[in-house]
């Protein structure tokens, strides 16, 4: 089956105003039914490049491509087929769950049956419909993470990017949102997503990059880059042949 890139990212750096690159020379391709991993330690480029994809980052060096559209030059294209997820969702505290969804989904235009039908599944799923009608500036960590995924799941994105989406889930949650990853990717939606839990990315993941000191030091197919090795045990060999 043939399927073109939802995510280009060429060449794309960044630095600080130092001479230390944050990321440098970037280049991998995400493509539909996609689910890639961007590993790597904390440090390494990975919530800056996340960013950048996102538009929430400027750059100059490079370029990133989202569905035929570049980030810098066609913004809102791209953020119309994008759905992104923080590590640490910046809500409006002021507003409700239920009045923050329908803000996203007044964003994105869609009808108030859709947006009933999908609010309603995605809320029970994560577990938070019955604080729906609380102010957002009252839930804790999870809860706002929680709501965040849900935002993102009801316009139906091309490109779903998140960083370090696992981290303050509960089990249930974190179980429930692998499922809807693969449930999207099948249906020909592509996630990029950085992780440094390693085992969550060897069995979510059909391909992934690690990035080391901003550079991509390996990248492919699961069974390319572990050839019968746990990734944990790959990623430490890549990361010591680097230094």
């Amino acid at each position: 089956m043939n399927t073109k890139a939802v995510l280009e990212i060429k060449n794309y750096s960044k630095s600080y105003g130092t001479d230390k690159m944050a990321v440098d020379h970037v280049t991998l391709n995400v493509m539909e039914g996609d689910i890639y991993g961007f590993i790597g330690h904390n440090g390494a480029g990975k919530s800056t490049t996340i960013r950048a994809v996102a538009g929430v980052l400027d750059f100059s060096e490079g370029e990133i491509i989202i569905d035929g559209h570049s980030v810098k030059d066609e913004p809102l294209a791209c953020k119309q087929v994008t759905a992104y997820i923080p590590d640490n969702p910046d809500l409006y505290d002021n507003l409700t769950g239920i009045q923050y969804l329908n803000f996203i989904a007044d964003v994105f235009g869609i009808s108030a049956p859709q947006r009933e039908a999908d609010i309603r599944k995605y809320a029970d799923i994560f577990e938070i419909t019955d604080a729906l009608g609380d102010l957002i500036g009252s839930y804790s960590h999870g809860m706002k993470q929680k709501l965040a995924i849900v935002s993102a799941l009801i316009h139906y994105p091309k490109l779903l990017v998140l960083d370090e989406p696992f981290v303050g889930l509960d089990p249930k949650a974190s179980f429930a949102l692998k499922e809807i990853m693969h449930e999207m990717c099948r249906s020909g939606t592509a996630i990029f997503f950085s992780t440094h839990v390693l085992d969550v990315a060897e069995k979510l993941c059909n391909k992934i990059a690690i990035i080391r000191h901003g550079r991509i030091i390996a990248a492919g197919t699961m069974e390319e880059l572990t050839e019968g090795h746990s990734l944990e045990e790959t990623f430490l060999e890549a990361d010591t042949d680097e230094k």
